[in-house]
């Protein structure tokens, strides 16, 4: 499933100084993913400045990725060059000396907890607090920052509306639960239980720009929002959420934030955690993503995350909609290049080139199946009542 193809313009031929022919080494790697150097396919690498050939060498994605910030390369669809990649795997097949550029950043996260408590609010001044204009160009009206539920929608609008829909019926919330959403953004999820489920609800996010968007836009519900790290909640509460916040948890945290969540669950409560996933377990996160886009982000595996609630939590169910991410991310990297007209007045062109790689790696992450997206339902073994899967039926 592809979509957005009209999003770059049409591809111009490279410039003279691009002419310097690319490593063998290289040019034998690309190919095991069908990908050439100035080839004349829309998922192939136009070479813009012959460094290119060194960064990818000495830095492999990191490279990949400052070069093209910089305008060394394009491609006409940044989408498909990933989802070729990644199915061969050659993101995890660095050359040369970059293996050992990715050795010390494993290390880094093998030693270190880069998601403490002195680190947990980096990532809302670094990504969220980028601007509230960005992300009200590129989202729907309600601001979900993840992925959408595509099984009878035809637009983001819709596939966020029963993405919200979803877990809601997921999680059975009656009219006068307490809703705890760990992570709340701009308070989409609140909003939408309390309007349509007569829930009272807490939301806590990192980010000073989501709080200050959210407030407003939850004025006169029974919403109480907070500028907080899930490690400083205290309480009871019914149900809990969290949607696309478990990435910044980090593996040393997962025991820390189950139990968390334990003790602020009721008994008989149920929890839905909605996370991106990796389809194998993996030391760090790309080096390029964790200093440009998720600083300190880390996807859990299947094994890690059945690890972490292995005693604390029993799996009532566990929802893959992987692809779903894929179309969600290009309607998204559609609407961000649609609004850049608008947004180049705020933002320089390497912004733009960043959210650009940033949206449609992304996109080829899920499309290539190395990314997933899990919903899984969760209870304490107090909770006494059988619990059924829920799914929205097709159209």
């Amino acid at each position: 499933m592809n979509t957005g193809e009209a999003l770059l313009p049409p591809r111009v031929p490279h410039p003279g100084g691009s002419d310097r022919p690319p490593p063998a080494a290289l040019v034998a790697l690309l190919a095991r993913a069908d990908v050439q150097f100035n080839g004349p396919r829309p998922w192939d690498i136009q070479v813009r400045h012959p460094r290119l050939y060194h960064r990818l060498m000495a830095q492999w994605s990191l490279g990949a990725g400052e070069a093209y910030m910089d305008g060394d390369w394009d491609c006409e669809r940044l989408d498909e060059l990933f989802t070729h990649l990644m199915r061969a795997d050659l993101d995890r097949a660095a050359p040369g000396w970059s293996r050992w550029l990715l050795a010390a950043h494993s290390l880094r996260y093998r030693l270190f907890n880069l998601q403490s408590l002195a680190r947990a609010f980096e990532v809302g001044r670094r990504h969220y607090d980028v601007g509230n204009d960005v992300f009200e160009a590129m989202l729907d009206s309600r601001l979900i920052y993840s992925c959408g539920y595509w099984e009878r929608a035809t637009t983001l609008e819709q596939a966020q509306v029963d993405k919200l829909d979803l877990i809601c019926r997921k999680l059975q919330l009656q009219p006068g639960d307490r809703l705890l959403d760990i992570g709340c953004g701009w308070g989409g999820l609140v909003r939408h239980a309390a309007e349509h489920y007569g829930v009272s609800a807490t939301g806590i996010t990192v980010s000073r720009e989501q709080l200050a968007l959210a407030q407003q836009r939850c004025a006169g519900l029974p919403v109480d929002l907070r500028l907080m790290d899930y490690r400083q909640v205290q309480g009871r509460y019914d149900k809990i959420a969290s949607v696309g916040m478990f990435e910044h948890v980090g593996t040393k945290n997962y025991p820390a934030y189950l139990d968390r969540v334990l003790q602020l669950l009721s008994a008989d409560g149920l929890f839905l955690l909605h996370t991106i996933g990796s389809d194998l377990t993996c030391t760090a996160t790309d080096p390029w993503i964790d200093r440009y886009v998720f600083p300190n982000g880390k996807l859990p595996s299947a094994r890690e995350l059945s690890q972490a609630l292995e005693g604390r939590f029993l799996i009532e169910d566990w929802h893959n909609f992987g692809p779903d991410y894929d179309r969600t991310l290009m309607a998204w990297a559609a609407r961000f290049e649609a609004a850049w007209p608008q947004l180049a007045g705020h933002y320089d062109e390497r912004f733009h080139r960043r959210w650009r790689y940033y949206l449609l790696c992304c996109a080829g992450f899920f499309r290539s199946r190395q990314g997933q997206l899990w919903q899984l339902v969760l209870s304490r073994r107090e909770r006494a009542q059988t619990y059924r899967s829920v799914r929205l039926a097709p159209a």
